[in-house]
């Protein structure tokens, strides 16, 4: 079983280390005076090396101007309070000419998935609205018709979609348009490109990609159910979140620690869904982000990831322990499209098709 690391109590990969970073340097210098002078915020990114997880703070760099000292060694001193209390969630690295990386661990990344597959993530995001449900399932009327845009109430998981979402269809199809005669500028409309009573949802065939995906990631989670690989229960009613009863932990580490499922499509699936956590969680830091990119990027990642990565099969029988790593990949992308679907980008997230 994976350890349990502070990811615990940091959703987002980026706030654990923000944190961490905040706590190094309050030992070092005055936080304070540094977070004024830079608008509160400490210099921090992801990298987008394909081959492992990294983070890269500039925040030495920073220090050096304001106490005229060397970059590499205001980094050294940092780093080594970092390499003291989190060795094992980074390996840190100093870069000339005062970068400070930080490249996640296996376990780290073993116990950050883990708690994407047991739900407690985007726990801040969903908890806004005060009542304990997501702005996605509050307000639905107490009877609304058994079909969505002619699509079955049994495609939502048993539940009707959310009242502010909208129907996504498959490329050059025309939905009508119920509220109004006008479809973009009248009382009703639904505010996109459109016109004479129909409304055209744009960028279509993209958007109906990212639910194929996460209907693909529903399905995949039912056979896993039904060939014994996991327990499920029903998809929660306030969240629309499959959640894992059996086996408690999933195996994400080998013998040696390293993460079962290291194919690069793997990877590349992990740092997709580690890259829009961030965004979700850190929404300060993350400036303006292109929700719709966000979920059309996971989705891609998927789709290579499941073209590359099987579960069933050979796989399932010789390696089940690296069957169960990946299919608990698919829950935690089927955890995070859900939410950029329905909360983000306002879509239904449908679990079949």
């Amino acid at each position: 079983m994976h350890k349990k690391l502070q990811v615990s109590n940091n959703t987002a990969i980026k706030q654990l280390i923000y944190s961490h970073l905040l706590s190094a340097l309050s030992i070092y210098t005055n936080t304070d005076s540094i977070l004024s002078r830079e608008n509160h915020k400490i210099p921090l990114y992801k990298s987008r090396d394909i081959n492992r997880i990294l983070y890269i703070s500039g925040v030495a760099l920073q220090l050096s101007k304001s106490q005229n000292r060397n970059a590499i060694e205001i980094a050294c001193a940092i780093a080594s309070h970092l390499s003291a209390n989190c060795g094992d969630e980074f390996i840190i690295e100093i870069v000339p000419p005062g970068y400070i990386h930080f490249v996640l661990t296996d376990p780290i990344l073993a116990a950050w998935l883990q708690r994407l597959v047991e739900g407690r993530w985007g726990e801040g995001e969903r908890g806004r609205g005060g009542d304990g449900e997501s702005s996605a399932v509050r307000g639905f009327p107490a009877l609304r018709s058994q079909c969505v845009a002619g699509v079955p109430k049994a495609a939502f998981g048993g539940k009707l979609p959310p009242k502010t979402c909208r129907p996504v269809v498959a490329p050059g199809v025309r939905l009508a348009n119920p509220e109004g005669e006008r479809g973009g500028q009248g009382e009703g409309g639904m505010g996109e490109r459109g016109g004479q009573g129909e409304t055209l949802i744009e960028n279509s065939s993209h958007l109906f990609a990212v639910q194929y995906a996460h209907a693909r990631c529903c399905s995949l989670m039912r056979l896993a159910e039904q060939e014994g690989l996991i327990q499920l229960n029903e998809p929660n009613t306030s969240s629309g979140m499959f959640c894992v009863i059996s086996p408690s932990s999933i195996a994400w580490l080998n013998c040696d620690r390293k993460l079962r499922s290291c194919h690069s499509a793997s990877f590349r699936l992990i740092s997709q869904l580690v890259q829009v956590v961030d965004d979700l969680e850190c929404p300060d830091q993350a400036g303006s982000v292109n929700w719709e990119k966000a979920a059309i990027n996971l989705s891609q990642a998927f789709e290579v990831f499941w073209c590359n990565c099987r579960i069933w099969g050979e796989v399932k029988i010789t390696s089940p322990e690296l069957s169960q790593a990946r299919l608990g990949l698919v829950i935690a992308t089927q955890s995070v499209l859900r939410f950029l679907l329905e909360e983000k980008l306002a879509i239904f997230a449908l679990v079949e098709l």
